[in-house]
């Protein structure tokens, strides 16, 4: 099993989670983030922690059409081991659904 972030976190990304991952799984794009599935050891510190309730487990359905992201984006997106900054309108984004035409391809810029 692993974790995946799901629709929620588009546009939210306020990588709380970020700061209580024991093994830096996380990796970031422009306006999401994502879970590396082999790098992930199944410890869930970091589900509670996602103020954007975007984290679940890969056996939770809403996790399914995850997974795949995930897997892709992880490999191609630096990792991120410090929680950054969230974007000025995160707050606004949280809730919102049908998110998934927003996801950026494009990698984090630091």
């Amino acid at each position: 099993m692993t974790y995946v972030v799901t629709e929620n976190c588009i546009r939210c990304k306020f990588m709380d989670c970020v700061e209580v991952c024991p093994v830096d799984c996380f990796y970031a794009g422009e306006n999401f983030l994502v879970i590396n599935p082999d790098e992930c050891i199944d410890c869930g510190v970091c589900e509670p922690e996602c103020p954007a309730e975007a984290i679940f487990p890969d056996s939770d359905d809403r996790a399914t059409p995850w997974a795949e992201i995930n897997t892709k984006y992880a490999a191609v997106w630096p990792n991120i081991t410090r929680k950054g900054t969230a974007p000025p309108d995160a707050e606004e984004w949280k809730d919102k659904p049908n998110k998934k035409e927003l996801l950026s391809p494009e990698p984090q810029k630091d």
